[in-house]
């Protein structure tokens, strides 16, 4: 019998021998399965380690030159990289711009899913042209399926531009891998529920997804240790992990982390700085500045001693 389906041979669309009577089971026994699944796709992800990191190094490399990172995806994959996007200004205090996010069928996408849309490569195309890729930007593709035509058009008029592309799926034998500068392909294997890439894909591309933009925002100097230095003010929350911040770093008191952080006007390394050097906040943004934005190299000193006490280990 001739095979009439394109999708038919994908990882993700195969039955996955392992659940077939799984509208069987009681509650436990299909998360005690689901766990299972997930077991191997943390290895799947962890056989990738090597390309991921080589995907940190062309981020960051981009980021040191003023590039964009801008993720492109559909359905599930496009959410993936809109919460990318969204978080990296609040943890960061990176620009909305620095790093952006195109999904299939735009914003109302996002909360409501539109198929059909993820066909389309011409929107693919126009859709990233309207961001202006250019040779300093790196532009992530994500697509489970390694098939997704929208995905596929705005990769190919982002290589156009000379943007460097980074391909994310969960079919290693995808043919863009001659097309593309990095691909990263975590083996996931069938779902529980055959096709469902929310499940074991969509977990592997998140836990990709986060490897690449937090190691490449470390290598670009928005931690001090694993301190969010650069965290934004946005909440009552977030002004008291930064008053914490302080207090871990300098010694003070929570109320003069409080009194340091206005004179520093809510900048906590600018704040760190001054504390540790005597300097005043023009003075201590300049060294930081000098220091490629980098705490430890702005005030000589590591932090790990003093968070290796504040946590009593060895």
């Amino acid at each position: 019998m001739p095979v009439r389906s394109k999708w038919q041979s994908l990882p993700t669309e195969q039955i996955n021998p392992a659940t077939l009577a799984i509208d069987k089971l009681a509650p436990a026994d299909i998360v005690e399965g689901m766990l299972n699944e997930d077991r191997k796709m943390l290895d799947a992800v962890r056989r990738e380690k090597e390309r991921i990191s080589v995907g940190v190094e062309i981020i960051t490399q981009a980021l040191r030159k003023n590039g964009r990172v801008i993720f492109v995806g559909a359905g599930t994959s496009g959410r993936l990289g809109v919460l990318e996007s969204a978080e990296m200004p609040p943890t960061f205090g990176t620009s909305p711009d620095l790093v952006q996010a195109i999904m299939a069928g735009g914003r109302g996408a996002i909360l409501r899913a539109r198929e059909g849309v993820e066909d389309n490569y011409e929107e693919g195309a126009r859709s990233i042209n309207r961001l202006r890729p250019t040779k300093r930007d790196i532009v992530i593709g994500v697509s489970a399926s390694g098939m997704t035509q929208f995905v596929r058009g705005a990769l190919t008029r982002a290589r156009r531009a000379g943007s460097k592309i980074i391909f994310v799926t969960c079919d290693p034998r995808t043919e863009l891998q001659t097309f593309v500068d990095l691909t990263i392909a975590p083996a996931v294997g069938p779902e529980v529920i055959a096709g469902s890439t929310r499940l074991k894909a969509g977990t592997a591309t998140k836990m990709v997804l986060n490897m690449l933009t937090t190691a490449a925002m470390i290598r670009i100097g928005k931690t001090y240790g694993n301190l969010m230095v650069d965290v934004q003010m946005g909440s009552e929350k977030l002004k008291d992990r930064a008053r914490r911040i302080i207090t871990i770093v300098t010694g003070l008191e929570y109320e003069d982390a409080d009194k340091l952080l206005r004179r520093a006007h809510w900048n906590v390394k600018a704040a760190i700085v001054m504390q540790k050097s005597g300097a005043g906040y023009q003075k201590a943004l300049a060294r930081l500045r000098h220091a490629h934005d980098f705490v430890r190299d702005a005030i000589g000193e590591d932090v790990e001693e003093r968070l290796k006490e504040l946590l009593k280990v060895g």
